[in-house]
């Protein structure tokens, strides 16, 4: 009779029965029944009825095991789930209790000091049989005990098509002695050799910018490799730009998404090219069944907090200016205030009471969304074009005072009534195209762990129409210190697996996470292990046993550089993905996409070929936008002018249960994203800076736009609504509709528009 106990493929001799005490020999373990493996550490549905019965003859034996497995299935519901079919690869990770700009959080995740990602932990894989393998270890890297050189962490993997090799990010060397502060980055590996008898290779992949942090990496449909930097923006390196902050808390962030190809030759200049550039960051690509790049986005289109708490409270962050991005750029206080996009924000009462700002709510924007670009660059936008009114989770102001047909927006609006507040880590259903699972999380606190969803929305659905389900209970969308009976935990990286099941990284903790140790034994709250998600009553789901058993454990100490701090105990389990074949995208988003019939008689009235125009933007590192009527908006949107009408002309679109007022607009007003605040201080700045938005200036856009009779950054509008421009690529643009004296009335419902050079 062959059974399974703990995987293990070794002979046990059984001497006497549980129940009636006869010596008997039961044969070996066998590593695969069915699949119904005891994630526990105990034992298989077959152990469990007749491990300790000497016969399954001996009817009593066999009654009272059935009878041990019963109540063992009614205690942990997991044992009756189907567990992978396929081999899951996954990391470890010391468990880190502190949030703030460490590598599990919602940004600044990118940073490869040891505050951010301590050392220990390695890529593991998961065989089907429950079969553990260290592949790092096998393939050379990382170590247990003290580390040093060889000290590794990791994150991010992703399997190619073929299901053999995948890409990972991993950070090498620690600090080696007390008080060495040693500089490391985050870079993309590829890893062959994943089936159960192959011996692991790692190779660094060395088309990448190797001076900085890249992580999230990605195979392309033409297998060429995606993924988030922290490079500084554009073609050339700026180095003095580098980090970019964020527009929140001034913290190092990534630029964007980037490509190369691992196979260009390596002085190709050519081979790097970046596909967007956001202010705030973008996250986790993959691409879906469509073919196209989808990501999150951090939109916090606000005015500087910092300075803003500079000005009004004295707060001393040291923020200050440069006059342009230039390396020996002259700096200056930041009063008199010269941001000029968004509107103020609410502490700025001193700003709000001025005449241009007159009748004007503050703003307030920050939300995480899906976003997704084609691989060649074109059709940036969010997801289906989805925005906060489909999503529905936040609440938001409205632009003016002095009209009553613009409200705020809440909850009670929205389309749907399961609200989303945020995207994270969002996947594709392998079985379902157009199903996405992710994480709705809060930006601190738990790093980026909380409810789990899925929204349906395949490529063509209008975003009004999009299905949102919480898979696990909305209590568990945020951290609680007095939980209800159905917060089951914080959730992340939800996988839905090739049979239909659904894993994600869980802790049972309901709390923000905490250090409850010292500097030198850091103690977290959280214990995040890979778990199958079970039915819990209600719809919703909650986590089973983890399919790691019992976990692996390991015993570390490091140089924090300034203590030597130590972990023994089960490592954190995180970024689970499925080892299988996949098929590349029957319509990938590779090709130069086609013009419609209007646009290219345009172009033909013209005598000029699109791929002339094409090469002409590409060789002056430009783009065009165009907007076929800026009077048509979102139907939904009651929060900014909707009844609009283009100045000079009959030409508007009103509401006809709205019908007033009515506002003429004459321009649309472009604005760009320079670098130009510090912070830390002039007399000892920071290194970097963050971004601020300024009236489109760039030199060689400007030149090719034809002469508007608005303020600077203006075109103006056709009478049948229309406009466009030339505007710098590599380069985050945002923009607003004006009325003849300039005065702003509807802004870009999401800012930090990249525009590639296509």
């Amino acid at each position: 009779m062959k059974l399974g106990i703990f995987f293990t493929p070794t002979p046990i001799w059984i001497k006497k029965c549980l129940f009636c005490r006869k010596t008997t020999y039961l044969g070996y373990i066998c590593t695969r029944i069915n699949r119904y493996h005891c994630v526990d550490g105990f034992f298989t549905l077959f152990c469990m009825s007749v491990l300790y019965t000497h016969s399954t003859s001996c009817g009593l034996c066999l009654l009272q095991g059935l009878a041990i497995f019963a109540l063992a299935l009614a205690v942990n519901p997991a044992l009756g789930q189907s567990l992978p079919a396929n081999p899951i690869m996954f990391c470890t990770q010391v468990p880190n209790p502190y949030g703030f700009g460490t590598s599990m959080e919602t940004f600044g995740n990118h940073q490869a000091n040891i505050y951010a990602a301590p050392r220990g932990g390695d890529l593991y894989i998961r065989y089907p049989n429950g079969t553990l393998k260290n592949l790092t270890a096998l393939a050379g890297y990382g170590t247990t005990g003290q580390q040093g050189s060889n000290a590794i962490a990791v994150r991010d993997p992703h399997v190619h098509w073929d299901g053999q090799k995948a890409l990972f990010s991993m950070a090498i060397g620690a600090p080696t002695q007390q008080w060495q502060v040693t500089s490391h980055r985050w870079q993309i590996y590829e890893i062959t050799g994943l089936g159960e008898n192959d011996t692991p290779v790692i190779n660094h992949i060395s088309q990448q910018p190797a001076e900085y942090n890249n992580i999230q990496p990605i195979y392309g449909t033409d297998d060429r490799i995606i993924f988030c930097s922290d490079r500084p923006r554009g073609l050339a390196i700026q180095a003095h730009l580098y980090p970019q902050h964020d527009e929140y808390e001034s913290a190092p962030v990534v630029t964007g998404l980037w490509r190369i190809n691992p196979n260009a030759c390596p002085n190709d200049p050519s081979n790097l090219e970046m596909l967007t550039h956001s202010p705030s960051g973008d996250f986790t690509p993959f691409i879906d069944s469509y073919g196209r790049i989808i990501f999150t986005r951090w939109d916090h289109l606000k005015r500087d907090q910092q300075a803003d708490a500079d000005i009004v409270s004295s707060t001393g962050y040291g923020t200050f200016n440069y006059a342009n991005e230039s390396a020996g750029a002259a700096m200056s206080s930041i009063l008199p205030d010269i941001e000029v996009f968004p509107e103020p924000r609410a502490s700025r009462t001193d700003l709000l009471s001025l005449p241009q700002w007159a009748n004007t709510n503050p703003q307030d924007f920050n939300i995480f969304n899906a976003w997704m670009i084609n691989e060649n660059g074109h059709e940036l936008e969010t997801i289906n074009h989805i925005g906060r009114h489909e999503l529905g989770g936040n609440y938001f102001i409205h632009n003016f005072t002095n009209d009553p047909n613009l409200v705020e927006y809440n909850s009670s609006m929205a389309y749907t009534p399961n609200t989303v507040r945020a995207t994270h880590h969002m996947q594709e259903s392998p079985t379902t195209p157009g199903l996405y699972y992710a994480t709705e999380c809060g930006e601190f606190g738990s790093h980026a762990s909380g409810m789990i969803y899925s929204m349906l929305m395949p490529l063509g659905t209008s975003p009004e129409d999009a299905t949102f389900t919480y898979i696990t209970h909305p209590d568990t969308r945020s951290p609680d210190d007095a939980p209800s009976a159905n917060h089951s935990g914080l959730y992340r990286n939800p996988v839905q697996l090739s049979n239909g099941s659904i894993l994600a990284v869980h802790t049972a903790e309901t709390r923000e996470d905490s250090n409850e140790g010292t500097t030198a034994q850091p103690i977290s709250r959280y214990q995040f292990r890979i778990k199958l998600l079970v039915p819990s009553g209600g719809g919703y789901f909650t986590a089973g046993a983890p399919i790691t058993g019992a976990g692996i454990s390991k015993t570390v100490t490091y140089w924090t550089p300034d203590v030597a701090a130590s972990y023994s105990g089960v490592l954190w389990e995180t970024y689970p993905v499925e080892v299988r074949v996949r098929p590349r995208p029957a319509t990938p988003t590779l090709n130069t996409p086609t013009l419609n019939a209007a646009d290219q008689a345009l172009f033909a009235t013209a005598g000029v070929p699109v791929a002339d125009v094409q090469r002409f933007l590409r060789r002056n590192n430009l783009a065009i936008t165009a907007v076929r009527d800026v009077t048509s908006r979102d139907d939904k949107d009651r929060q900014q002018p909707f009844n609009l009408k283009i100045w000079g002309s009959t030409h508007q679109t009103t509401n006809p249960a709205y019908p007033s007022n009515i506002y003429e607009v004459k321009y649309l007003q472009y604005l760009q994203g320079d670098q130009l605040r510090g912070i830390g201080d002039m007399s000892s700045p920071s290194a970097g800076r963050r971004v601020l938005a300024r009236w489109l200036h760039d030199d060689i856009a400007t030149r090719y736009n034809p002469p508007s009779t608005g303020a600077q950054g203006s075109q103006n509008l056709a009478i049948d609504g229309s406009v466009a421009a030339v505007v710098p690529a590599n380069r985050a643009m945002t923009w607003q509709l004006t009325d003849e004296t300039t005065k702003a009335l509807c802004a870009s419902a999401y800012g930090s528009v990249s525009c590639p050079a296509r």
